[in-house]
């Protein structure tokens, strides 16, 4: 019987940053996967970043994890998206060589100290009998001590981390045919979802799909649009200096008036329309059925040809995710400019699964109903590499913290997106599988890409997830940009500081420059967050005020396991919501859908009475 201190069961992106998050915290963990070829697979579209997750990305490295430096080490075209837009949208995204990115991850974690992998398939938790622990309460909440895996042996551990992706109860669609498994050629959990039930947790079902791949010496490369990369690129890590892997070329073909009526005179094979599938799929990354079906107005549709990695010749044509059958397949990618002989080398194919509706789970993403246990990834209900691993991150942190008897490590909405993703899952919940966008978060020019470091590895460092190195490079980057700064103000142009000046759009940076050696001095990343911070000054105040009324209901904690039933006052609409989420203060309180400024008053005299 094998004792541990964490179980992570998984080995995708949520479970590569919880095992490490919490080794860096310093627990002795076991990372239970099917397979270590495994470890850091890519599923689906080999690419890291984008609007928003991009974000995110460098927010887990703000903190320490890994998914940065990797897709530094391993990414094979950059790419700075938004950059017309805005400081406050702009994102990085980067095309992976897939083989390179699960190699490097999986080298990563079995190199890692304290992180021992096993190779099986955790088919129950062990737990044991919860206690009493506030009059409150309405029953006592049982408690993890481990995992059994298939073979019949235990691993105890006191905390568990579920990060299961699309392998919980997983069933694949190609047309009618379906087969159990979570990721084409590899099988399902099909163990847990009973047990977790059984705990008292609800499950639901949700779907996601991938395109057919494509060899690339069957395509017409002249018939479509090439898409560069950056150069020279932008890497994601703040610790990475420079990019030097060669980079690739995408391109970009669309889809035809004759791709449209080909699918729509198949719908009825569709799994997605037969009825065969029952989960939700994601609203903002569509079948191509589904765009087909709910945007019949277009004639088009772009489709993205990225590569898969510098030693491979498989393609994924990014915007034709598909579980039509395999005949179908064949006749929609040859009515695609550029694909007309293109050889499909693996099908496109949806795959169901079961999810934990995340409002049954705290910020720490703790279970309420099992204590110890933490879900990470999509079996909250998220989609996407980053969101997956940026729950992994946070539930390793929580997992090491509550290990130490320490409180827990919550981030806000005004500080990351992490928080913004995390506080959504929670307050508000899911039914459809959730992607982070900019538009989701209210505070948004505080949450940019050039300032993660600046908002979160101080938070790092304090918490211990930070290592030396990044502490060093942090301390002097913000030593320079404060230098400029306090320069830049003290410097006088016209009757004005030059950071008066630098408001003004008409004022260029350059010139700032010319006249204040300091700034003339920072690096490319460095002056970006500086020139922003002078830009936005104002509109940064106006969001510091919003933050700070937020703060102020903040301050009104409410009790774990606080029996809203007897709280007369409350309408009953928001006694149900309010016991569903069981919200940690005021400020979260106000964010749960149906719950207006009266039930707020109720809480706050209630709160008050008690004191």
């Amino acid at each position: 019987m094998a004792q541990f201190e964490i179980i992570v069961v998984g080995g995708g992106h949520a479970g590569i940053e919880a095992a490490l998050a919490a080794t860096r915290m310093g627990a002795r963990v076991a990372l239970v996967t099917f397979e270590r070829e495994g470890i850091g697979r890519m599923s689906c579209n080999p690419a890291i970043g984008g609007v928003a997750k991009g974000q995110m990305v460098r927010e887990i490295d703000a903190l320490g994890g890994a998914m940065g430096q990797l897709i530094d080490a391993t990414g094979i075209q950059f790419r700075m998206l938004n950059t017309s837009k805005g400081a406050a949208v702009v994102s990085p995204r980067a095309q992976a060589d897939k083989a390179a990115y699960a190699r490097a991850a999986r080298e990563w974690v079995e190199g890692s100290t304290g992180i021992t992998v096993i190779e099986g398939e955790a088919v129950a938790l062990i737990t044991r009998a919860g206690e009493q622990t506030t009059t409150d309460t309405p029953a006592p909440r049982a408690a993890v001590a481990g995992v059994t895996l298939a073979d019949g042996q235990d691993l105890n551990a006191p905390c568990v981390i579920l990060t299961t992706g699309t392998f919980l109860g997983g069933l694949m669609h190609c047309g009618e045919e379906q087969t159990v498994g979570g990721r084409v050629g590899e099988r399902a959990a099909l163990s847990l979802s009973g047990q977790l039930r059984a705990l008292g947790l609800r499950m639901g079902r949700l779907k996601t799909g991938t395109p057919p791949r494509l060899d690339g010496d069957s395509i017409d490369w002249s018939a479509t649009q090439e898409q560069k990369g950056d150069d020279p690129p932008v890497p994601f890590s703040f610790l990475t200096e420079a990019i030097s892997r060669p980079q690739s070329s995408c391109f970009i073909t669309r889809t035809t008036p004759r791709t449209h009526a080909l699918i729509t005179a198949n719908l009825h094979r569709s799994p997605l329309y037969s009825g065969q599938i029952q989960g939700r799929g994601p609203r903002y990354c569509p079948s191509i059925e589904d765009k087909i079906k709910r945007f019949a107005d277009k004639s088009e549709h772009n489709i993205f040809l990225e590569p898969e990695g510098l030693d491979t010749r498989e393609v994924y044509p990014n915007g034709i995710s598909t579980s039509l059958p395999r005949d179908v397949q064949d006749a929609l990618v040859a009515s695609i400019p550029g694909l007309e002989k293109a050889r499909i080398v693996r099908y496109g194919y949806a795959v169901e699964y079961d999810f934990v509706p995340p409002t049954q789970v705290y910020p720490t993403l703790e279970t309420k109903a099992v204590r110890g246990l933490y879900l990470a990834g999509q079996i909250n209900g998220t989609t996407g590499y980053e969101e997956a691993a940026a729950q992994g991150l946070m539930a390793g942190l929580n997992a090491a913290l509550r290990l130490r008897g320490q409180g827990p490590f919550i981030l806000t909405r005004d500080q990351a997106y992490i928080g913004v993703l995390i506080d959504d899952l929670t307050t508000r919940g899911t039914e459809e599988p959730y992607r982070m966008f900019t538009s989701l978060a209210e505070h948004r020019l505080k949450l940019r890409t050039d300032n993660a470091d600046r908002r979160l590895t101080p938070l790092g460092v304090a918490l211990g997830c930070v290592d030396g190195q990044r502490r060093r490079v942090f301390e002097h980057k913000a030593r320079a940009i404060e230098t400029a700064r306090q320069a830049l103000s003290a410097a006088r142009y016209q009757g004005r500081s030059l950071w008066e000046r630098l408001r003004s759009p008409d004022f260029p940076w350059h010139e700032a420059c010319a006249r204040c050696p300091e700034a003339a001095s920072l690096d490319a990343s460095s002056a970006a967050t500086l020139e922003t911070d002078a830009r936005y000054a104002g509109y940064l105040a106006l969001e510091d005020q919003e933050v700070a009324r937020m703060r102020d209901l903040e301050r009104f904690e409410l009790p774990a396991g606080l029996n809203y039933a007897v709280i007369h006052a409350l309408r009953k609409e928001a006694r149900e919501k309010l016991a569903l989420v069981q919200p940690l203060d005021l400020g979260q309180a106000s964010r749960i859908p149906g719950i207006g400024p009266g039930d707020l008053t109720v809480l706050r005299v209630y709160l008050q009475s008690r004191q």
